[in-house]
């Protein structure tokens, strides 16, 4: 049979993006480097309901089971795996073609691949899809990237086959090639930060409050139905009160988890381009150094032994148990709140400087359904972005900053009380810095500038005149001569 499309890759995540567009009614061919992973899509494919999927014993026959033009979806591995697999299968493309890669991939990569294939007039889109192995299957977050009329080619299987949500599919044109790594590496960062908040807010309920890991379910559980509500909040009250009867019959799974996080790099990125951006980045930054802590594990054991943290009492910093729930609720909202207004920053910013137009509140809808980040704030976020397409920062939306003004000592109080406990919470503190480094009028900024003024003859400017200022600031200080010229160079 001709077929709509291609998947070529058939990991897991693969085979399910696979089986969702043949569930769509789709004609899909599959390829793959190892048959028996073709055989084995095509098997599900029949015992899930005689879908129409296709397989093909080379990437030459794959190409030819196509309808020209033809449009293929890669999902293999980031890096060289791809390059191998675009110069295998672009042999047997012709002019008009599309290729879409649906990795995570450093968009620079993407931006790469686009111009080498534009000599054979290949269109390349790159397309972040998030969701897991569920969301592939039954409805993913889609962010495509690419030349507009390649998007608009896909476009008509993409929209069926992402989740969908009140307003519509969760996928929709991102901007130019580009564009849909980077929102997808974005949206990644904020997981990081996402994920990195609960566990701060899990480690203080543990730590401070002593509460068990059934009453912890519980409480996400409950947040569940409130502002809080969120895939990330959901599979945590499900993770707490998993108990371990597959391996030992006692207690939980959670607790026998070696406390090491690893990641696949999407989270590196994203800080690496917050400071190329100049953007602040601090809940998602150390979310990213709380997992290069976590990896440290002997040598935080040995630390354990050398290193003291507080020796406090309830009597010496008390501790209401219901209060200081609710405070770790409003906490994790506002926290939350902020790790979403970094990574919109980061977006706003690439866009301006890459001539992209991406559409932020585009982005809170595409990540509402499927996604891993999918959570009942981003309606809030995406209306926020909405009413003001020129709004400077999320937290300026008189709705958002309201929410944040209104919660804001519990949020100090939760901060207050895992310093003084020694509970680590980075993110949670990271987020509250943020917001109190932005709402400042005056910053101890003019200190600093004095000192590299001090030191390197860097200048300064002034508060109550124009221009560029230089201070002798001692005896050994000499002129400095062009003053404008010592500004060269500044980001």
């Amino acid at each position: 049979m001709s077929c709509d499309i291609g998947l070529y890759g058939l990991a897991v995540m693969g085979q399910n993006f696979a089986l969702n567009m043949a569930s769509h009614g789709f004609k899909v061919c599959v390829g793959n480097r190892s048959p028996s992973k073709v055989e084995l899509t095509v098997n599900r494919a029949k015992e899930e309901g005689n879908l129409p999927i296709t397989g093909a014993s080379s990437p030459e026959e794959f190409c030819k089971q196509l309808s020209k033009p033809r449009k293929i979806i890669i999902l293999v591995m980031a890096g060289k795996p791809v390059d191998d697999t675009i110069a295998t299968l672009s042999q047997y493309l012709e002019a008009g073609d599309v290729i879409v890669d649906g990795g995570n991939e450093w968009f620079h990569n993407t931006l790469r691949r686009a111009k080498e294939l534009e000599p054979k007039g290949i269109h390349f889109v790159g397309m972040g899809i998030s969701g897991g192995e569920e969301g592939a299957r039954n409805g993913p977050s889609l962010m495509p990237g690419g030349p507009k009329e390649a998007y608009d080619l896909i476009e008509p299987i993409i929209t069926k086959c992402a989740a969908q949500v009140n307003d519509g599919p969760c996928t929709g044109y991102l901007g130019p090639v580009g564009a849909g790594n980077y929102v997808k590496m974005i949206h990644n960062g904020i997981e990081y930060g996402d994920m990195q908040l609960i566990g701060e807010i899990y480690d203080v309920m543990k730590s401070v409050l002593k509460i068990s890991n059934e009453e912890m379910a519980k409480v996400f559980h409950d947040w569940n139905s409130t502002e809080l509500e969120s895939y990330l909040i959901e599979i945590t009250a499900k993770i707490l009160a998993k108990k371990d009867d597959e391996v030992t019959g006692e207690g939980y799974v959670v607790d026998y988890i070696l406390d090491k996080t690893g990641m696949k790099g999407t989270g590196r990125w994203t800080i690496q381009e917050a400071a190329e951006r100049s953007v602040a980045a601090p809940t998602m930054s150390a979310s990213l150094d709380a997992r290069y802590i976590s990896a440290r594990k002997d040598e935080r054991v040995k630390a354990s032994t050398v290193l003291k943290g507080p020796d406090v009492t309830s009597a010496e910093i008390p501790i209401h148990k219901g209060q200081l729930l609710d405070d770790l609720r409003a906490a994790l909202y506002c926290s939350k709140v902020c790790s979403y207004a970094q990574g919109l920053g980061i977006i706003k910013s690439c866009s301006d400087d890459m001539n992209w137009d991406i559409d932020l509140s585009e982005c809170a809808r595409m990540w509402k359904g499927g996604c891993i980040i999918r959570a009942q704030i981003l309606q809030k976020i995406q209306d926020a972005l909405a009413r003001d397409k020129n709004l400077p920062n999320l937290i300026l939306d008189p709705v958002v900053a309201g929410e944040l003004n209104e919660r804001s000592a519990a949020w100090r109080r939760v901060v207050a009380v895992a310093v003084g406990y020694g509970v680590p919470t980075p993110a949670l503190c990271g987020s509250l810095n943020y917001f109190d480094s932005y709402r400042r009028e005056r910053l101890p900024a003019n200190l600093t500038q004095a000192q590299r003024d001090f030191f390197g003859g860097h200048t300064y400017e002034r508060i109550d005149r124009d221009g560029v200022f230089h201070t002798a600031w001692t005896e050994s200080h000499k002129s400095i001569g062009d003053i404008n010229e010592r500004k060269a160079g500044e980001l």
